[in-house]
């Protein structure tokens, strides 16, 4: 693994491991040792990955699993924004790489990214601050390069049955640039409207019906946007409007017809949700915390 030169330029340094735990928890590790970035953690493969609401994240050899531990990036509040950032620089970096899946790819809220309607990317957004301590957040992504897991609860994908052959080191040199200009774009949140109108450009479902899973309901409804704190605005039957902070969305087939997710030329399709991050921030109350 290495930086682009323009990350390297700006003062960005990486770690790169063979095997750890979870690179968002050695990166908050570091945060809480005073390590204050920016740092990137990578590693080839993780033996306790998690994910949004502490699930367990498949992290299998041949994908990239990467954290960016940030001190102070913005006001607390607006802090999850960085799974919406994250999300375009990873978009950004795969479709200059796979031009050949750009049209194909979309962002899923909150922190996802689909091809074909599979998941083969996923963020996890994760912030502490102790007293006396500026706010330290780790941006996690995990992207299916060449594996997926089977058995999730929404179709997975990787890269290389979507047709694009990429290495996690080629991808991962690409993304360390992209964010740098996404993070310069988002600008500590002052720059958040135009990351909010770029991300809805690629949002996969908006104008559609879809299914929102909560802990403790599920609801239906159009997805009509998102507000100026990146939180899901969903159109009910009854024309009410509901603002989602954190939950799983899935696609609602029209009537009479069936979602078939298309993973790959000629193979078929694998049920799995990804082994990449999948969920809403866990800073606050924000809405993401990825599967990571």
């Amino acid at each position: 693994m290495e930086l682009d030169p323009a990350a390297a330029a700006a003062g960005v340094r990486l770690i790169v491991h063979d095997s750890v735990g979870s690179t968002n928890a050695e990166a908050l590790s570091a945060a809480r040792a005073g390590e204050r970035g920016p740092l990137w953690i990578t590693a080839a493969q993780q033996t306790a990955g998690r994910g949004r609401r502490g699930r367990p994240f498949v992290s299998e050899r041949g994908n990239l699993y990467a954290s960016l531990l940030l001190t102070d990036p913005s006001p607390a509040e607006r802090a999850a924004e960085l799974s919406l950032v994250a999300a375009l620089a990873l978009h950004d970096a795969v479709c200059e790489l796979c031009p050949v899946l750009a049209a194909r790819i979309r962002c899923k809220w909150p922190n996802d990214l689909i091809c074909d309607s599979a998941k083969f990317a996923g963020i996890l957004v994760e912030g502490e601050s102790a007293s006396g301590r500026l706010l330290a957040v780790v941006v996690g992504i995990g992207v299916n390069c060449s594996r997926h897991p089977p058995g999730m609860a929404f179709p997975a994908t990787d890269l290389a049955v979507a047709g694009a052959r990429v290495s996690p080191e080629t991808l991962f040199r690409a993304l360390s640039r992209t964010m740098l200009r996404r993070l310069g774009e988002w600008d500590r949140g002052r720059g958040f409207a135009a990351i909010r109108t770029a991300w809805l450009a690629r949002a996969m479902g908006l104008g559609q019906t879809i299914r929102v899973s909560l802990p403790e309901r599920e609801l239906r409804g159009r997805f009509e946007s998102l507000d100026d704190a990146g939180r899901l605005l969903l159109r009910r039957e009854d024309a009410t409007l509901e603002v989602i902070t954190a939950a799983d969305i899935f696609p609602v087939a029209p009537e009479g017809s069936a979602i078939m997710p298309r993973v790959g030329p000629g193979l078929g399709t694998e049920p799995a949700s990804g082994g990449t991050p999948s969920d809403p921030a866990s800073i606050g109350s924000s809405r993401q915390g990825r599967d990571r």
